[in-house]
């Protein structure tokens, strides 16, 4: 339908005006009134006369059933009765699908189809439905599952679709062009011109297509060639909907008048056997909608946007008897549809209401519908739990329920045809110097490939980006790899190889030669690492982020502070950031904005990493936000009090990066509206100008920022929709500029090219010369430019190209809430003087503190890396010296970099997404201090998440006051885990394991026993943690956890939540102590904890010799201590004494470290029985364990 000619104000809706709420029905609806109440001539209601049985629908006219609330509020934008099913769509302007079951209208499913724009056409198909929004055609199964997404190009404005056959969709828009596409393989077959833009309405009959132009003409196509046969201008101002029956189409829309569109109300009426018009239709209500309604004869139904329906024949006269009123909860009709069994008619208002009116008490939409398939209960509760352990275990235990249908197993060929492998094509250069002899062929090997690895490409096109970042690839052969020539090594995406001891012998120095920390990429949603970092390095966030503590179990502020005390104490060392990814994981806002991607999108690149990197930045700090607001909220741990930083009103993530604004609405009738309102970021929106110009970086953010538009909007003046001017003035200017650059396709980078361009060739002509194209400047040449004290401060002309951000830029607030921006330079400071004496007249200057980048590879599907301006404080407390320097992060490669390269963006493969701006001298305006937040408080007693627990489990006691632990104490720590995706991992040639992935493990034990005192060895911390991601292997031989130990339904065990035990151990970290274990570095990285090497005790190097093996824990308990452990499965408690104790017989035997070629030659003695023994501990013959030991006892005693 075409929008334009309907009332303006349904053009656009804002979106705060339809926020997303819980389906409940409106105030105005009464559900229990399924018609309307009609008065005898008399003037007595119907109501009132006594009847013996309640009131039913009048056979063959139509009337109100049911009305039902789609989404409150939202307006509903498209209906759709289904053509397979007893089902009705319906779609609305927030981009939602709702579906309703049978005449009563019961919610059958309801899931988002778009984030961000209406949903326009709905078309339902055998296996499931077809939603049309502005750029995107999305098939989707009737209970929600995607079935392929298609998108179209971002400058694509749909309208309509039409399904020519089974598999054939047109789909047309605003556009000079209609779209072919297969739906068997979702390409675009076929593109036609059409003379005509702005097709919003398209229908078909056995002889032509007709397509609605917005201009207000129907033009006829052949079926087979789609050239135009006939046209009918129906309208001299816009078409609002036509309807085809037999030989006759009906147009209903708007003539043109001297005050602008005007409803007409005569219908315009064509016969299809002479093609030419009969005469027009005069109706007595304003035409928005009409659809034939065959049932006895053709007649035609009439609705207005205002609810009034009217029924008549196309060649008769419109009587006003016929005339009935839909009475809607909104001001508007937006959409009306017909079943196909012509019983039941659809609409949908402006503020989300569904009404069906039906000619029958109990209609039925289509003539032979389908049985509709309804989701069965769960009965995994009611079956007998099966112990799979047991080889004998009869497999006719399990309940299999007795049908004659189809199992799922027995795939249907069609779906399973073998499509093999394409064999990648030969090397030219074998081709050229082969020697055939019969049918054989024989060539040296050139060698540009190892032995026995053969690419497969199994796409067409690897490149799944943007269109602006496909490169074509060479002539001579795909193995030449345009993209790795043009992309420089330290931009490319970084991947650890994996060795049979995993990452302990991975060279990261190589990779990272300073002392800041990198962030590995392995983990699922890595892809935010390089934000995390501009994060960091923002020292205002990062002491606020640090000293932030609350009670939520999953808390990205608290998460986000736990990963930067890890950068903050590694020197060099790469971190991750699995426990705040793992909280990422779990926010709902994050999936329902696609920032989760699953590890074969990610892997692969599917998807605009460029766009997901724009809306994760968004995301976050829109989260820390509301985080830092609930910190009023009562806190979980003693301790956590409020940060320096904030007020009680504000957070102060709103203070560094709010932006207050007042957005204001001007009517064409003179009236204005002033809202405040506020923003944490703002995105480019780049001009409209085809002509070249040359821009500043400051003229396109100052458009960005008073961001000037036309759109339709309330005015309470005219008491409509009225095109309004919205302006947008800044009241206050955050102290952190976060801009989203939106270069998402290749109008855009074409922009950023041609602007680097101009500023290139003015830098040059500024400095005293002209360039040209084809011209490489000298040394020479660059001597002759200017004077020798203005050559010390040219930069070289490799620098200068592909430039255009400012390093700087001025900010000026002016008195009438307008706002000045310029580019700024180190120059202009002289001019202008100082920029802290300017900040009193509402002058600021933001210097450039980081970029983020979209690196476009189509190898390996592309990266995201940043570029960083770091600060003093990080080198004083890195590096001991005081200076700023410019470094690339790219995951867990750090390199310095010149400035000019932060701000170089070739659009080939490097493309600019997020820019952050710092006030200059922000850092004087906070406390920076960091107070660290945890207290002692968090090891003492606390409740277990198990609800079966009882006193009697309990395998620990915790911490008394008086034995608070103290610098340099002693603590025996242990951990098991569980493995939640398992290794990912491929066989050479040669018979050898290479691992691409390793497997996914997740803490699911932690135990931490006394290491001096009255009651050395017994347990004061003995934590199952809780999970709630699904686990695949439990490794109870390894880690003795068995299913249900984690679940706090069913768990007799002491669990917590992995946040609460954290706390303790960063605690403990802080305080000082010194852990005593077996293989504490892959604990402690599972944990996610970062250690000083002075705080760790580790019993595997502790017994080693270099270049030797590493020795078990079981080994070394039997040679050194007499004691049989790890019999049947593994314990922490018994594993964490044992070590203890091995680090007793340590001292013992090195004297406390004074002996070591004494100690030297225990350990050939360990090494040589260890040989003799093949490592392996004699059978107990009466097992001994620490579990008997005395001191195990008076643990039981306690």
């Amino acid at each position: 339908m075409n929008f334009e000619g309907l009332d303006p104000g349904l053009a656009e809706y804002a979106p705060a005006l339809h926020s997303a709420l819980d389906p409940v029905l409106d105030a105005h609806l009464n559900p229990s009134l399924l018609q309307n109440v009609e008065l005898d001539p008399e003037g007595v209601a119907l109501e009132a006369l006594p009847v013996q049985e309640s009131v039913h629908i009048m056979e063959g006219v139509y009337s109100e059933l049911h009305s039902v609330v789609a989404e409150v509020g939202v307006p509903v934008s498209v209906s759709h009765f289904d053509l397979h099913e007893e089902m009705l769509w319906v779609g609305s302007h927030g981009g939602h699908a709702t579906s309703f079951f049978g005449p009563t209208l019961e919610r059958y499913s309801s899931f988002q189809v778009n984030g961000s724009d209406d949903i326009r056409q709905i078309q339902s198909l055998e296996n499931g439905i077809l939603f049309l929004t502005k750029n995107n055609l999305k098939y989707m199964a009737r209970g929600g599952l995607i079935i392929f997404d298609y998108l179209l190009d971002e400058s694509e404005d749909m309208h309509s679709l039409l399904l020519t056959d089974s598999s054939t969709l047109l789909v047309g828009g605003l556009q000079n062009h209609i779209l072919e596409i297969d739906l068997n393989t979702v390409q675009e077959t076929q593109k036609y011109a059409v003379e005509t833009p702005g097709v919003t309405i398209m229908r078909q009959t056995n002889r032509f297509f007709f397509c609605g132009h917005t201009s207000g003409k129907v033009s006829l196509r052949d079926l087979r060639t789609f050239k135009v046969e006939h046209e009918f201008n129906a309208f001299s101002g816009s078409l609002s909907d036509f309807d085809v029956h037999g030989n006759l189409l009906a147009a209903c829309g708007f003539s043109s008048r001297l005050t602008g569109l005007a409803c007409d109300r005569f219908l315009k009426v064509y016969d299809l056997r002479m093609m030419r018009a009969i005469t027009p239709l005069q109706v007595h209500v304003d035409p928005a909608f009409l659809r034939f309604i065959p049932t006895y004869t053709s007649r035609l139904a009439i609705i207005s946007q205002s609810g009034q329906c009217q029924f008549c024949e196309p060649t008769g006269l419109a009587n006003p008897a016929d005339i009935f009123h839909v009475n809607p909860v909104g001001p508007l009709l937006m959409t009306f549809d017909v079943s196909a069994s012509k019983q039941a008619l659809a609409f949908g208002d402006s503020e989300g209401c569904v009404h069906l009116w039906t000619d029958s008490p109990e209609p039925s939409f289509n003539p032979y519908s389908r049985e509709t398939e309804f989701a069965l209960p769960c009965l995994v509760d009611s079956l007998p739990p099966l112990d799979w352990s047991q080889d004998l275990l009869p497999l006719s235990l399990i309940p299999v329920p007795l049908t004659t249908d189809s199992l799922l197993s027995d795939w249907p060929a069609a779906n399973s045809a073998p499509a093999p492998r394409r064999a990648p094509p030969v090397d030219a250069e074998i081709l050229r110097t082969m020697k055939k002899v019969g049918f054989i062929g024989y060539a040296p090997n050139p060698r540009t490939r190892l032995r026995n690895q053969i690419p497969y490409r199994l796409k067409e096109s690897d490149n799944e980006f943007d269109s602006f970042s496909q490169v074509t690839e060479s002539p001579v052969g795909r193995e030449e790899e345009p993209h790795r020539h043009m992309v420089s090594k330290k931009y490319r995406k970084v991947t650890i190889k994996y060795s049979k001891l995993g990452l302990e012998d991975f060279d990261f120095k190589h990779y990272n030669k300073t002392l800041f920390a990198g962030l590995e990429p392995h983990i699922p949603n890595a892809y935010c690492n390089c934000m995390i970092q501009v994060l960091y390095f923002l020292e205002p966030v990062c002491c606020l982020i640090q000293n932030h503590l609350c009670q939520k179990e999953f808390c990205l502020a608290c998460e986000l502070g736990f990963l930067f005390h890890m950068l903050d104490l590694s020197r060099g060392d790469p971190c991750q950031g699995s426990n705040f990814l793992r909280a990422f994981r779990t926010i709902p806002e994050a999936s329902a904005l696609g920032l989760i991607l699953a590890d074969s999108d990610e892997a692969s690149g599917k998807g605009s990493l460029a766009r997901l990197i724009q809306r994760w930045n968004r995301f976050i700090l829109t989260q820390l936000h509301q985080d830092m607001q609930e910190l009023e909220a009562p806190q979980a741990y003693r301790g956590a009090g409020g940060s320096s930083f904030c007020s009680s009103g504000d957070s102060v993530i709103g203070q560094l990066f709010s932006c207050e604004m007042e957005n204001c609405s001007l009517c064409r009738c003179g009236s204005e509206t002033v809202r405040a309102s506020s923003t944490l970021l703002f995105t480019l929106s780049y001009p409209e100008d085809k002509t070249g110009k040359n821009y500043d970086f400051a003229q396109v953010l100052k458009r960005s920022i008073c961001l000037e538009q036309n759109t339709q909007a309330w005015c309470d003046n005219c008491e409509k929709y009225q095109p309004t001017i919205q302006t947008r003035n800044i009241c206050h200017l955050p102290d952190i500029l976060v801009i989203n650059c939106e270069v998402n396709s290749s109008k855009e980078a074409d922009f950023w090219r041609m602007q680097a361009e101009f500023a290139f060739k003015m830098t040059v002509k500024k400095l005293g010369g002209e360039i040209s194209k084809n011209k490489e400047f000298a040394l020479a040449d660059w001597k002759e430019l200017g004077s020798p004290e203005g050559l010390l401060m040219c930069p070289s002309i490799e620098e200068l190209k592909n430039v255009w951000l400012p390093f700087s830029i001025r900010m000026k607030m002016t008195k009438n809430k307008g706002l000045d921006v310029y580019n700024w330079t180190d120059g202009d400071e002289v001019q202008w003087g100082p920029a802290r004496a300017e900040e009193e007249h509402g002058v600021y200057v933001y210097d450039l503190m980081a970029t983020v980048v979209h690196i476009l590879d189509s190898r390996t599907g592309g990266s995201l890396v940043a570029h960083i301006k770091v600060g003093e404080t990080y080198h004083q407390r890195k590096e001991g010296v005081t200076h700023q320097q410019w470094y690339l992060f790219n995951d867990f490669l750090i390199e310095p970099i010149d400035k000019y390269e932060a701000v170089q963006f070739d659009m080939n493969w490097k493309v600019p997404a997020i820019l952050y701006y710092v006030k200059r001298n922000l850092n004087s305006k906070y406390n920076l201090n960091i107070k660290n937040p945890i207290e002692a408080s968090v090891l003492l007693a606390e409740a277990s998440l198990a609800r079966k627990q009882q006193k009697t489990h309990t395998t620990f006691i915790p911490l008394m006051l008086n034995e608070m632990p103290q610098v340099g104490d002693l603590v025996g720590l242990d951990a098991e885990f569980v493995t939640l995706n398992e290794e990912e991992a491929e066989l050479r040639s040669d018979g050898t394991k290479s691992t691409i992935k390793p497997s996914q493990m997740s803490v699911a034990r932690i135990t931490c026993v006394r290491g001096q005192g009255p009651n050395e060895g017994i347990p004061f911390i003995d934590d199952y943690i809780s999970t709630q991601e699904q686990v695949v292997d439990y490794l109870t031989q390894y880690s003795g956890i068995k299913p249900g130990d984690l679940d706090a339904k069913i768990s007799s065990k002491h669990l917590t939540t992995l946040k609460s035990t954290y706390l303790k151990l960063r605690f403990l970290i802080d305080i000082g102590v010194k852990f005593v274990g077996h293989g504490l570095q892959k604990d402690f990285r599972v944990i996610n904890l970062m250690v000083p090497k002075d705080q760790v005790l580790d019993t595997v190097y502790l017994f080693h010799m270099p270049r030797k093996r590493m020795i078990s824990l079981r080994f070394l308990a039997w040679y050194f201590l007499d004691l049989k452990i790890q019999g049947e499965t593994h314990d922490s408690i018994e594993d964490a004494r044992t070590a203890l104790q091995l680090y007793r017989k340590y001292l013992e035997l090195s004297k406390n470290g004074t002996e070591p070629e004494s100690f030297h030659k225990v350990l050939k003695g360990l090494y040589e029985k260890g040989r003799k023994m093949d490592w392996k501990v004699p059978k107990p013959e009466g097992q001994t364990s620490p579990k008997n030991a005395a001191v195990f006892s008076s643990v039981l005693a306690l």
